[in-house]
């Protein structure tokens, strides 16, 4: 059951609707926190740890045009995001806010029930039409649903 109280509002920037009405919010750390919500739950997409935030956050090793470090690691936090979606405001991001946080995202869409090959478009339509910007990071998300 998704909190739609809880949810991100859909018009803010970086926010994604996925199917099952949850909403996720992707951005980049280099910019300044948008206005409005601050996140209840964030997973950072760095090479290195990030600052510190006031939230809760887990930190996945993912090297900037890379695929994570632990990819295990990475599916067991991507799944607890998208589980913690259904009921808080969770963001995703990198330094940029497209190539990983892109990724990830789309991989938060297949977990969401979007086919693996047809994750990437979601996202881009839905996101930033340049998200996801490697063939691996494309490969990475065709796989993620297997």
């Amino acid at each position: 059951m998704v909190n739609v109280n809880a949810a991100w509002p859909e018009d803010a920037p970086g926010v994604l609707r996925l199917p099952s009405r949850r909403t996720v919010r992707g951005r980049g750390l280099r910019h300044p926190l948008p206005p409005g919500p601050e996140p209840e739950f964030a997973v950072y997409l760095l090479g290195k740890e990030p600052p510190e935030v006031p939230w809760e956050h887990r930190w996945l090793r993912w090297p900037d045009f890379r695929l994570p470090s632990d990819r295990a690691a990475a599916r067991d936090v991507l799944a607890e995001a998208w589980e913690r979606a259904g009921t808080e405001r969770v963001e995703l991001a990198c330094g940029g806010g497209r190539g990983r946080t892109g990724t990830a995202l789309a991989c938060l869409a297949v977990l969401d029930g979007v086919p693996a090959d047809q994750a990437v478009d979601f996202v881009r339509r839905g996101y930033d039409p340049r998200a996801v910007e490697t063939p691996w990071q494309r490969r990475y998300v065709s796989r993620f649903g297997r």
